[in-house]
């Protein structure tokens, strides 16, 4: 039997635009674990913030792929955690594993969907925290999405949306590994000349600033072959409107759509995937699970050979979950969002 006090953040609403935090209930309370044979009590150190929280907890049917949270259920996220009780014989006390665990201090799992990273290996000299960035669903979602759908080969132009973010800095990343020229869409000059000096993009363009469709016809003159899409809307306009013959745009997300309270109108010239015989195909990251050693051992190589880099966005607490993730929204983030719940021991 253990007591311990544990923090969660429960679904109180579904939001309505913007996530605030009243749609959430912030509930602390005793708790005595007595773990049942096959069960483990994690503690929980690290919680990725992601847009896809965002469609986990929308009203709108259409917005889930796998079930949604419920009203008054914990708020679902992946977490890093360390084991600190067992009787499950595949993890033992003092382990670190990655999982879906929850916007909590602790919470108890039977291992199933939980991988244990204490017995992956670790490039020396980062946190475990890469195990949500890198060679995490991260990369696995840049890699798939880009390697599976956008198959780029050596010379092609690589433009990608949300191209500072998580996902985005390493689809382009990989992107040059492969030999592609690569053209990165992001929000701000920083976040721009973060791409072009610190990552080697070919081009960057701030969409706040320029005209996305006129800055792809300069910086693209034969055409888009491959656009990774994170974004919608406008800016998913302007790369159709720019696609080369037998483009291919593998559909990771659309963050500009994830608060609406209305719908809106699709884009204006869809039809370009048919003048350009254009291939548009969406992708969930659990789709190639059973692939994931295969990525995994080319992430690592291209990461230790010093190909591929990442920014982190830590906030501390997890009382300040809900204000966060809007940083996801509104692009004041620099890098993968985390929530730091507590301070790993030493």
């Amino acid at each position: 039997m253990v007591k311990l006090k544990n923090r969660q953040w429960r679904l109180a609403n579904h939001p309505v635009g913007m996530i605030k935090e009243s749609d959430f209930n912030w509930v602390e309370e005793e708790v005595e674990y007595e773990l049942q044979e096959g069960e483990l009590l994690v503690k929980n150190y690290y919680l990725s913030l992601d847009p896809a929280n965002r469609s986990w907890i929308s009203a709108s049917p259409k917005s889930h792929y796998i079930e949604p949270v419920k009203i008054g259920d914990v708020m679902r996220g992946i977490t890093i955690g360390q084991v600190i009780e067992s009787k499950n014989p595949k993890y033992d006390k003092g382990e670190y594993v990655i999982g879906t665990l929850g916007w909590q201090d602790y919470s108890v799992s039977k291992g199933s969907g939980l991988i244990n990273i204490s017995l992956l290996p670790k490039p020396e000299g980062v946190s475990i925290t890469i195990y949500l960035n890198v060679l995490g669903m991260i990369g696995l979602t840049a890699y798939f999405g880009l390697l599976e759908i956008g198959k780029p080969k050596v010379g092609e132009t690589l433009v990608v949306s949300a191209a500072a973010g998580a996902v985005g800095s390493l689809v382009g990343q990989i992107g040059k590994i492969k030999g592609c020229r690569v053209i990165g869409i992001a929000g701000t000059e920083e976040k721009c000349k973060w791409l072009t000096e610190e990552l080697k993009f070919d081009g960057a363009i701030n969409y706040k600033t320029e005209s996305v469709y006129k800055r792809l016809k300069e910086l693209c003159p034969n055409g888009i072959d491959i656009y990774y899409e994170n974004v919608g809307g406008k800016i998913l306009d302007a790369a159709l409107a720019n696609l080369a013959v037998y483009a291919r745009i593998p559909v990771c997300g659309m963050i500009s759509k994830y608060n609406l309270t209305e719908l809106q109108p699709g884009p204006s010239n869809i039809v370009q995937i048919v003048t350009k015989r254009a291939l548009m195909q969406g992708f969930i990251v659990n789709d190639f699970l059973g692939r994931i050693s295969e990525a995994m051992l080319d992430l690592m190589t291209w990461f230790n050979e010093g190909k591929l880099k990442y920014r982190e966005h830590i906030v501390q607490g997890l009382e300040n979950a809900p204000r966060a993730i809007n940083m996801l929204f509104d692009g004041s983030n620099k890098g993968k969002l985390i929530i730091q719940i507590a301070k790993e021991p030493t």
